[in-house]
């Protein structure tokens, strides 16, 4: 399993890795987001940035990197980056399919991303993953899985998946929406022969969503490697959006709310992977003093009581604006 490669790195940031949502299309929902990219947004000025990115986060000891169909350019971005640093034998390369980039690099698009858990969606986007990353390609996930999705009940998509797994690919799914729990306890079912299907799980957790922890532990406790996304909760626990409580803490610790809404993710048991979603090379940097921030059972208790109910979370979630 690719993922065992993490394992072994001896860097203190080998649990953290890097997410290129945010920088591998021009618009997104993360706040700030104007103040981050400025305004040149064209593709060569995003492909430069997600260089210089991936280039620093390799320095500081990341060895996971996140991208997915539907994040505008990032998988060739990604794809160019490993080409022209050949060697580079110790990372892992996840992506996503499910989702259809449509907003054509505008920013103020009226759709961004269409949703379609089908096969023929899933055989049109495996050939175009294969195309840009071929056998550097290590994870491909379901994107944003629900209780809903066709992709837990279709049996042919099933048993093409388990072929690519036989063929040393890792398949994965991840989830998103206030009913994350179910969904993966509902993933965790799928069986091909008998054998579980997925060996990875992506999922929403921060200080404010907590709701998908109960399953993400079982989860690993039935051996999938889970990776957190958006622990920074799109921006909202970062800087000068984020609560009191992480402020507070932030100031205790010497670092930035980020560092700390990071850290307090980092001390989950059940965690492997926890993403930045970093724009910038400071954000980045910021975020991996997650890896020494050393939060005490009172700090802890504070960032606890700014857990939201779900619906109401993505319910906020889904009214933040693309920038």
């Amino acid at each position: 399993m690719p993922f065992a490669r993490l394992a072994t790195a001896t860097t203190p940031t080998c649990h953290i890795g890097l997410g290129l949502a945010a920088v591998g299309r021009p618009g997104y929902i993360n706040l700030g987001r104007d103040e981050d990219l400025g305004e040149d947004r064209g593709v060569e000025a995003l492909r430069n940035r997600t260089h210089e990115l991936l280039d620093a986060a390799y320095a500081q000891g990341v060895r996971y990197f996140d991208a997915a169909r539907s994040y505008g350019r990032s998988e060739e971005f990604l794809a160019d980056w490993l080409r022209n640093r050949p060697g580079l034998d110790d990372i892992v390369v996840g992506s996503k399919w499910g989702y259809t980039y449509t907003a054509d690099w505008s920013t103020d698009a009226e759709t961004h991303e269409v949703k379609d858990h089908t096969l023929a969606t899933y055989e049109r986007q495996r050939a175009e993953s294969d195309a840009l990353l071929g056998d550097r390609l290590d994870l491909y996930q379901i994107h944003s899985v629900t209780p809903d999705s066709p992709a837990l009940t279709d049996k042919e998509l099933h048993a093409r998946l388990a072929e690519a797994a036989a063929q040393g690919l890792t398949v994965g799914f991840s989830t998103s929406g206030p009913a994350q729990a179910d969904a993966i306890r509902a993933a965790l079912a799928v069986t091909v022969d008998g054998e579980p299907l997925f060996r990875t799980v992506q999922s929403t957790y921060n200080a404010l969503e907590t709701s998908a922890a109960p399953a993400l532990a079982e989860a690993h406790d039935a051996g999938l490697t889970v990776i957190v996304k958006e622990g920074m909760a799109n921006g909202r626990l970062a800087g000068p959006h984020a609560p009191d409580a992480v402020k507070e803490v932030a100031e205790q610790a010497g670092l930035g709310c980020d560092a700390v809404a990071l850290a307090a993710i980092l001390r989950q048991p059940w965690a492997g992977v926890v993403l930045s979603g970093a724009a910038t090379t400071n954000q980045l940097a910021s975020n991996l003093h997650a890896a020494v921030v050393d939060l005490d059972d009172d700090q802890l208790a504070r960032l606890a009581t700014l857990a939201e109910e779900p619906q109401a979370y993505w319910e906020r979630r889904g009214q933040l604006p693309w920038h």
